[in-house]
């Protein structure tokens, strides 16, 4: 009689979020060099702007594409500031990135992966937090965010202060994470900080 293979270690989805300038897209490039498997929701974004969006964005919004694709500067001039067209994207853009995590998380767990990360910039502003196992915030002094935000190209402060509207405050989505990861202390020390949070989430 053969024994039976052990059970694989169940897959820790952790969903990574964090305010504009917080540092968030440096903190999941670490949770990947400790070799988590992660899923970047701006980047899939992107590549529906590229592919599969492009048509029903245009159907939507009229003339904010080119050659197949979504002109972001153009988009962004129909839906800054204007609640209801947001809304209208939003409706269109959600569910096909909710698809791509989804398959990610299958190809992740039929890897074997032992860490999934969502990186998801409106984690808790869409409800999200509870469809993953742990939450963790990337964060900073609101000074530091202020000078990273602003050495972006083409930001200012008109936009800047749009997109903070959008985004719940810091401070709550601080009380609210599993983690948080302070990021103004250097690259060194955030990657220490996700070495700490993985050996604790994995612990569980």
């Amino acid at each position: 009689m053969t024994e039976a293979p052990p059970h694989a270690p169940e897959m820790l989805v952790i969903g990574l979020t964090g305010s504009i300038g917080m540092g968030k897209s440096t903190t999941a490039r670490l949770f990947a060099e400790e070799g988590a498997a992660v899923h970047d929701a701006d980047a899939a974004v992107h590549a529906l702007y590229r592919g599969k969006a492009a048509p029903l964005i245009e159907a939507a919004f009229p003339g904010v594409t080119h050659g197949g694709q979504v002109d972001r500067k153009e988009l962004g001039k129909k839906v800054l500031g204007d609640a209801a067209a947001l809304a209208k994207l939003e409706a269109i853009v959600h569910p096909l990135v909710r698809e791509a995590e989804a398959e990610f998380l299958r190809d992740a767990r039929a890897s074997g992966v032992r860490v999934a990360v969502l990186d998801i910039p409106l984690l808790f502003e869409t409800g999200r937090a509870g469809q993953v196992d742990a939450v963790v915030v990337a964060s900073a002094d609101e000074a530091e965010q202020r000078r990273r935000v602003m050495e972006r190209p083409g930001m200012t402060e008109e936009i800047f202060r749009r997109v903070l509207e959008r985004q719940m405050p810091d401070a709550e989505k601080r009380a609210r994470a599993d983690v948080v990861i302070d990021t103004s202390r250097g690259i060194d020390d955030a990657r220490a900080q996700v070495r700490a949070a993985l050996s604790r989430l994995l612990g569980r």
